[in-house]
């Protein structure tokens, strides 16, 4: 069984006549890390909010087709039913933040889903340890910073330990340093057995470890694979961000060099120029 299954899912906001989903098809594999992609309004944080359970839940519409996440179908149950599965990280982590101290606000979730206090007290020690939150315990969130507030979102979600990630744009009020400490940490996450889907633009920080790549517009996944393939073929397309290191292999390609791969990231990139320069001796 697949961690996500999206059978021809199509979904229309209340009151809209263009569909924000538009026959969507796309398996992701246990322990698979997946980035969506797409410019603006191409239905990327519909899919998250569809595959959470969000939409229908919250969000009034006409939805077709079918989502299963771990063997459930999030369109018949409650987003807090499937608290144990999906834990879900938004792009503002100050509105997904509640409670006045990083302590109370892992605690939220596990009293909502009426988890009893000796467990939740556990859970709440092992998620200030395991996320370094540890001396941030009474800290405010209003009071830390936007790369800490978002690593207190992702340990919130993450609290009663399911086995699927969703990120939605999670840097997109970070800056890049910040923004690159939280994305380090998902990819640990991924590397110790989590699946983890992530709406992200920031290309250059994810695909040197991705394994799927899914290119979304106007509602409708228009491409999707392997990293390496797929950024080659929207290269020209101006649907995603090409990385630098990307643009400077074609250009070099069009010049006649050769690389033994698709170099994702500038230390990559590197490594091919070396290997070529080596060869070349």
């Amino acid at each position: 069984m697949r961690a996500i299954e999206i059978r021809d899912l199509s979904f229309a906001y209340e009151g809209s006549e263009r569909p924000a989903l538009d026959r969507v098809n796309l398996g992701v594999e246990r322990g698979e890390f997946v980035v969506i992609a797409g410019p603006s309004g191409c239905g990327k944080s519909t899919l998250i909010k569809a595959i959470n359970g969000l939409i229908p839940s919250f969000y009034g519409g006409s939805y077709k087709g079918e989502v299963w996440i771990e063997g459930h179908n999030p369109a018949k149950e409650q987003p807090h039913e499937l608290f144990k599965i999906v834990g879900t990280v938004f792009q503002e982590p100050d509105t997904q933040l509640l409670t006045f101290s990083v302590e109370r606000e892992l605690a939220f979730p596990l009293e909502n889903s009426g988890v009893s206090r000796s467990e939740m007290k556990e859970l709440v020690e092992d998620a200030l340890k395991r996320f370094g939150l540890y001396s941030l315990r009474h800290r405010s969130p209003s009071e830390l910073s936007g790369g800490e507030q978002q690593r207190v979102a992702i340990a919130a979600a993450l609290i009663s330990k399911p086995s699927v990630l969703l990120l939605d744009e999670p840097t997109s009020s970070l800056d890049p340093r910040a923004a690159a400490e939280v994305l380090s940490m998902v990819r640990d996450l991924n590397r110790s057995g989590m699946t983890v889907v992530i709406s992200e633009h920031r290309l250059s920080l994810l695909l040197p470890f991705a394994h799927k790549l899914v290119v979304m517009n106007q509602g409708g996944i228009v491409d999707q694979g392997p990293p390496s393939e797929v950024i080659l073929r929207m290269a020209n397309r101006e649907l995603v961000e090409v990385p630098d290191a990307v643009a400077a292999y074609l250009g070099l390609k069009e010049l006649g060099v050769r690389f033994g791969r698709v170099p994702m990231d500038a230390h990559q990139f590197l490594d091919e120029v070396r290997s070529n320069a080596a060869l070349m001796r």
